[in-house]
């Protein structure tokens, strides 16, 4: 089994999805962070140290990353980014910035994902499509 087999058993013993992991380096230190979320209930920091205190030891024996590293268990985000198909299938019905790489925009409610193109209704009520190929990156999004 690999490193991220065992890390999605464990978060679905504890209650809760893989939403995404990264390695990054920050101010010399290596961090492994998991992202986490829950369509039960909304990830709060106990969730993420109940998480973090039942993974912290298996990692221990099986390090997910060469090196001495610190690791982060924390919720994605209210405006939490888009990069996997299972990103933007879980998001269908939020609101979403989609930024494509000719650099326009798009705001908005994502309406579907099929063949690989999204569906969004602009606020203004225009419906756009976008092939996924087009997008350079994109988020939730939360109009504050």
């Amino acid at each position: 089994m690999t490193t991220k087999e065992t890390i999605v058993n464990i978060l679905h013993d504890c209650g809760v999805e893989l939403y995404d992991l990264e390695t990054v380096s920050e101010y010399e230190q290596k961090i492994f962070r998991i992202y986490i979320t829950s369509k039960e209930e909304k990830v709060n920091l106990d969730k993420c140290a109940e998480v973090t205190k039942i993974l912290s030891p298996i990692l221990d024996l099986e390090p997910p990353v060469n090196g001495v590293y610190t690791l982060e268990v924390s919720s994605p985000g209210i405006e939490r980014p888009l990069k996997k198909m299972e990103h933007y299938i879980g998001s269908i019905g939020e609101d979403v910035k989609v930024k494509l790489i000719s650099t326009d925009k798009i705001i908005g409610k994502l309406d579907s994902v099929e063949n690989g193109k999204l569906t969004i209704t602009e606020y203004d009520g225009e419906v756009t499509v976008i092939p996924m190929d087009d997008i350079e990156k994109a988020r939730t999004y939360y109009k504050w």
